[in-house]
């Protein structure tokens, strides 16, 4: 098996849920990819704080690159940055955590073919199957925080809650996606098996934007 990746990390639940699985498999994870946009000075998939992310990398104990583009040169850049990194790190493919929608999934394997990588998709699944993989999480020893919700979707109560078992209940009771597959809302993960330790988290303030509201995030390090 070429088991030599890297894997495009959100610092969400999906990501992590992916990465656990990679592991498991016998991949080995080479790196975590994170891109971040000029226009955003955020990461793209959460809009999280680069340091948020750094952090993440460190308590997982992987190396992380960003991919730092524009919005027009998204798919270009991250090509480019990709093929160097195939050679940096001798790579045999690139890991997504999308499950279900087919154009996230076209859009992975086009940038993996070219540059000569294959391309996996270990959560993938049926639409139907999203409320088995919620609870596949909260089942894992993961913990995260939801920290952005589309306002159209969910408001500002669900900022800050905890994926767990209320919140397993509590969101069969919305139309919506119970793995916010379509972006209804955004978790960051902060322990969890593969955590050599727990990033210690306070809320901060809550940001309305234009279409959906994002909870601030700080981190407390350790006093190891």
């Amino acid at each position: 098996m070429n088991n030599r990746i890297a894997l495009s990390w959100s610092g969400g639940k999906d990501s992590c849920l992916a990465l656990d699985q990679l592991v498991k498999q016998g991949y080995e994870v080479a790196c975590l990819i994170t891109t971040v946009p000029e226009e955003l000075g955020r990461t793209f998939g959460h809009g999280e704080k680069m340091e948020m992310i750094e952090r993440q990398s460190q308590a997982l104990s992987l190396p992380l690159h960003f991919i730092h583009c524009t919005l027009d040169s998204y798919t270009d850049t991250f090509i480019k940055e990709l093929a160097k990194l195939k050679e940096e790190l001798k790579l045999d493919g690139i890991a997504f955590g999308d499950i279900y929608l087919d154009g996230h999934r076209q859009w992975g394997e086009q940038v993996a073919a070219s540059v000569s990588l294959s391309a996996l998709y270990p959560l993938w699944a049926k639409e139907s199957d999203s409320l088995h993989l919620l609870k596949s999480f909260i089942d894992s020893g993961y913990k995260a925080k939801i920290i952005r919700v589309r306002r159209d979707a969910l408001d500002n109560s669900w900022l800050g809650k905890e994926l767990d078992e209320s919140f397993y209940q509590q969101i069969q009771l919305k139309t919506i996606c119970p793995m916010g597959e379509h972006g209804e809302f955004h978790t960051f993960v902060y322990d969890g098996p593969l955590f050599r330790e727990p990033i210690l988290l306070q809320q901060g303030t809550i940001v309305n934007g234009e279409a959906s509201n994002r909870l601030e995030m700080e981190f407390l390090f350790s006093s190891e």
